[in-house]
């Protein structure tokens, strides 16, 4: 019965979490899903796919790309990377995906409009966000 239940328990946890970003009023069109999940290491795999994204250049004011930050309860704001496809920033369908790996539980992810990828701290466009 124990080992029944740990099996469960071991399950539950290894499940992957899917949420929908709160829409933005930077881009009001902007639609995506971000799945979060454990992989073999007890890492977190974080998973985004996005649709609708305008590309940065057509933003007020105009922005050279879209960066993924995460917050964590051991972390402050943190840029785990960039968005891009395979056929430069956004592809001609406006969609986009990104996936990365934490060490740490995310407990916000959010994209912004940034002027350079490398940026240490959020700009003020807020594209998308979503809570765990």
């Amino acid at each position: 019965m124990a080992a029944l239940m740990l099996g469960l328990i071991v399950f539950l946890q290894s499940c992957a979490r899917k949420i929908a970003f709160q829409s933005s009023t930077v881009v009001p069109a902007a639609e995506g899903t971000v799945k979060l999940s454990k992989d073999n290491n007890s890492n977190y795999v974080i998973h985004m796919n996005l649709s609708n994204l305008a590309e940065p250049q057509r933003l007020q004011p105009a922005r050279q790309t879209y960066v993924v930050w995460m917050e964590s309860e051991q972390q402050r704001v943190k840029n785990i990377g960039q968005i891009s496809t395979s056929a430069g920033i956004l592809s001609k369908r406006l969609k986009a995906s990104f996936e990365t790996v934490s060490s740490v539980k995310p407990t916000r992810i959010f994209i912004t409009a940034e002027d350079d990828a490398t940026v240490q701290y959020p700009g003020l466009q807020v594209i998308t966000t979503d809570n765990f």
